[in-house]
């Protein structure tokens, strides 16, 4: 990470999951600029696969590798950084970190007191922080001089109004921070960038539902530009039901499981987090394509591909309710923006509330797949986390490029 031939600084954005790292170099011109990208899935696994791609040349690499931690994966991603023999000026490290709190909205830099509260604020998300603060440390200590910037999944949710942001026990418990959070913030700003960028200013502060469809499932109502409520809650579990998150459940079942099965907490956090959702419904698969090829043949398969269609149906309505009224609707992640099949379902009977498809369109994953009389524009816009870092990191160094 020595300077480059011509000085041009870059930043470098991570993205960790809880079995995976997502990284990507951007250089910093008039607006970031992609030039370098990877992830490394199944971390702690068995044969991880690891992937890379040099955007400016093209040339990609993809092996699998024995990756312990996060920690191992990140020294691969060192390592690959420094075989590039691109010697890159980090000008700084943005992170996505999952939860900020009540304390942290906005991009800020990491600071010891920061790394403080979010230890603090590490078992509301078990699954991703640890990983991330983790991740934070190590890179400081490889890199003291190069500023770290985090980004918060919570900061777009952070002006929910008091009505969708209260939940209803105790009020003592708020006062501790146990409210509704919301996560999957950084793919909402940077959908809400793309929205206003593609369809203008107005379309952007009407009345909007973005739907986050991938391995974690989310959908978030947004009027005048600002978030009114979604769906994921105190933690990322809670909302729709997922991959292999359960989404809302009966808070009687934890009582109820360990009467009769003598079901820890332990036990129970695993079972909701890991082995529910499409996984715990079709007993097969938690991805939605391996579901979508056997439901003609295997009734718990399309019983999960159903469930999941109609509770993002219903999400719609309330939301679309909440709002008072529909002007956009926008399909985005792994599912969202690749699954014609889930998009027509979810919308399907949705004629009163102004949604129709145009079926060439939805199956060709147009950008607008609203049929051209359609009140409402439904539109499919690929997110880009890792864009909306580099993009905070930016406004953030305020370089005199242009950023």
């Amino acid at each position: 990470m020595s300077p480059n031939g011509d000085g041009m600084p870059v930043v470098l954005t991570i993205n960790a999951g809880s079995s995976s790292l997502k990284w990507a170099l951007f250089r910093l011109e008039a607006s970031p600029v992609r030039i370098a990208t990877g992830r490394i899935e199944r971390i702690g696994l068995p044969d991880a696969l690891v992937n890379s791609i040099d955007v400016e040349t093209g040339r990609s690499e993809q092996r699998t590798a024995q990756v312990a931690d996060h920690a191992a994966a990140l020294a691969l991603l060192t390592d690959q950084l420094a075989r590039s023999g691109r010697a890159l000026t980090v000008q700084a490290i943005g992170h996505r970190v999952v939860h900020g709190g009540d304390r942290y909205g906005e991009p800020a830099l990491v600071s010891p007191e920061m790394l403080v509260e979010l230890q603090r604020l590490s078992p509301y998300d078990p699954e991703h922080m640890p990983a991330e603060l983790g991740l934070i440390e190590s890179l400081t200590e490889r890199y003291p001089q190069v500023p770290q910037v985090v980004c918060f999944d919570t900061g777009f949710h952070r002006h929910l109004p008091a009505v969708a942001r209260l939940l209803a026990i105790p009020r003592r418990y708020e006062r501790m921070g146990v409210r509704r959070y919301g996560f999957h913030g950084l793919s909402y700003a940077y959908l809400m960038e793309e929205l206003e960028r593609v369809a203008g200013r107005e379309a952007a502060h009407g009345r909007v539902i973005l739907a986050h469809l991938g391995n974690g499932v989310s959908m978030a109502a947004v009027r005048d530009g600002i978030g009114i409520d979604t769906t994921m809650g105190f933690t990322p579990t809670a909302g729709l039901p997922m991959s292999s998150r359960s989404g809302d459940l009966d808070p009687g079942l934890f009582a109820y499981l360990a009467k009769t099965e003598g079901m820890t907490a332990e036990e129970f956090h695993d079972m909701v987090n890991a082995r529910s959702g499409l996984l715990g419904v079709s007993e097969t698969s938690s991805d939605l394509r391996d579901l979508l090829a056997r439901e003609a043949e295997d009734e718990r398969a399309a019983e999960a591909v159903a469930l999941f269609c109609y509770q993002g149906k219903k999400c719609i309505g309330a939301y679309a309710a909440a709002l008072g009224g529909l002007d956009q609707l926008v399909f985005s992640a792994g599912i969202g923006e690749h699954s014609p099949v889930v998009r027509e379902r979810m919308c399907k009977g949705l004629d009163h509330l102004g949604i129709r498809l145009d079926p060439a369109q939805n199956e060709a994953g147009a950008a607008v797949i609203s049929a051209a009389d359609s009140p409402v524009v439904v539109r499919v816009i690929r997110t880009d986390e890792e864009s909306q870092i580099a993009r905070a990191v930016c406004r953030w160094l305020k370089l005199e490029t242009g950023c």
